[in-house]
């Protein structure tokens, strides 16, 4: 199988993103980092095939994207729609969330985030 997972061709991107995130993926990153969320692990700027998504959890195969302004431009939005097609036809999920809702209700972003993992794996205890 064709490797779509941190491919060495992405590696400098994903590193100058970590070292360059924006305020509202720090917001989140402490939110969900060190299996603070339901014992889930999360990876912060992690490639799949050729994008780079803002966090990744594998044991829920969910991608995470954090929309600012750029992203509501046209030109961005056709980018990240075919982005979100692209790793969902992986099976992958995908969840966007607006800096807005970051900087305004970071815990409703938890709650959407502890949800899915309900909706798609209710084996698990609840956190």
């Amino acid at each position: 199988m064709t490797e779509i997972f941190n491919k060495k061709s992405e590696k400098s991107k994903r590193i100058n993103l970590r070292k360059n995130m924006t305020q509202y993926e720090k917001i989140l990153w402490e939110k969900i980092r060190n299996k603070q969320i339901s014992n889930l692990r999360f990876r912060r700027q992690y490639s799949i095939d050729k994008y780079v998504v803002d966090f990744f959890c594998p044991q829920l195969k969910l991608a995470i994207k954090i929309d600012g302004k750029v992203h509501l431009k046209n030109h961005s939005k056709q980018y990240d729609d075919v982005r979100q097609n692209e790793i969902e036809s992986l099976g992958i999920n995908f969840l966007r969330f607006s800096n807005s809702l970051i900087r305004n209700d970071i815990y409703s972003v938890i709650e959407t985030i502890k949800d899915f993992k309900k909706r798609n794996n209710p084996s698990n205890s609840p956190s």
